[in-house]
């Protein structure tokens, strides 16, 4: 097979480039004939098209492909229609994978489809969350790295053809999330099956959580708000209701856990500090999930009863 990594990027240069170095030492495979990485680069501020164009020596597989700020569903359809291969994988650019990744999840489609006698089949690899930026493969594995997605383009591999047969993922998911899990769901009526490959392990790098970067995770909550309803609006389904978490069970859920919004952003922020003193942010990250979640919940809800859904 010919694999196309299709990378969207923005104004992530230096993690792109860990990233970038990783593809590049790649180990040979039987099932791979030729592979490229083909970044597209969303629009970024931090100079990374020059960057790309003077390092070309250094990434010989990377094609780089330029657009205006459209956002990564924008960009992963650029890429797709830019790329050779017959078998496209999907990767974020803060993503560093293994030597194997690669020929782990070319294995695996190969005996999907031979088992299945179809292309119908889309490879799942494994992500490890990490704020090592040095070292980012020296992160274990821990229990919050599970992810019950469908179909997370962080880290998937699916033949293009099918992948094309599905539409691509939908343009006007302009603002944060849903995008990737939307196209899954037209992927699982098409009879698409999920395939595990937990061998193609990728790490992805994020900053160590701060006290500053709450007003943008607030942010983000609202318009993953926004774009759930979107999502909501094209698959009016109670499995969809449950992914975006649109439902009673839910809003009553984070508001027993929040005390009914009284362990918020504001009152936590004590203890989210001293955690993150004692080197512990993931886990103020975590706490901070809850009241997350809740605001998240409710701009939901009023959203939905702004556009007059149910």
């Amino acid at each position: 097979m010919f694999i196309s990594v299709v990378i969207p990027t923005y104004n992530r240069r230096p993690i792109l480039e860990k990233c970038l170095l990783a593809l590049e030492g790649q180990r040979p495979s039987g099932e791979i004939d030729h592979y490229e990485v083909v970044v597209v680069d969303d629009g970024s501020t931090d100079g990374t098209p020059d960057w790309l164009r003077a390092s070309s020596s250094r990434f010989p597989s990377v094609r780089l492909i330029e657009q205006r700020h459209g956002g990564p569903a924008e960009g992963r359809n650029r890429g797709v229609s830019h790329a050779r291969g017959d078998v496209i994988v999907f990767i974020d650019s803060d993503l560093v994978v293994t030597p194997t990744f690669l020929a782990s999840h070319a294995k695996a489609l190969t005996a999907a489809w031979r088992r299945n006698g179809n292309r119908l089949c889309f490879t799942y690899g494994a992500v490890i969350n990490t704020a090592n930026f040095e070292h980012p493969t020296h992160e274990r594995h821990k229990l919050r790295d599970l992810s019950w997605a469908y179909f997370a383009t962080g880290n998937v591999a699916i033949d293009r053809s099918v992948l094309e047969q599905s539409g691509l993922f939908d343009t006007g998911f302009r603002l944060y999330g849903w995008e990737d899990l939307e196209l899954g769901e037209r992927l699982r009526q098409m009879g698409v099956v999920l395939v595990r490959c937990p061998e193609a392990v990728g790490y992805h790098w994020h900053p160590a959580f701060r006290l500053e970067q709450i007003p943008d995770l607030i942010r983000v909550e609202r318009e993953r708000a926004r774009m759930g309803l979107v999502f909501y609006r094209k698959h009016p389904s109670r499995r969809v209701r449950m992914i975006i978490q649109f439902t009673w069970m839910h809003r009553v859920l984070w508001s027993v856990l929040t005390l009914g919004g009284l362990v918020n952003e504001r009152t936590l922020k004590p203890l989210l500090s001293w955690l993150i003193h004692r080197g512990q942010p993931s886990l103020a990250l975590e706490l901070l999930r809850l009241p997350l979640n809740r605001l998240g919940v409710e701009a939901l809800y009023r959203e939905a009863k702004a556009t007059g859904l149910r």
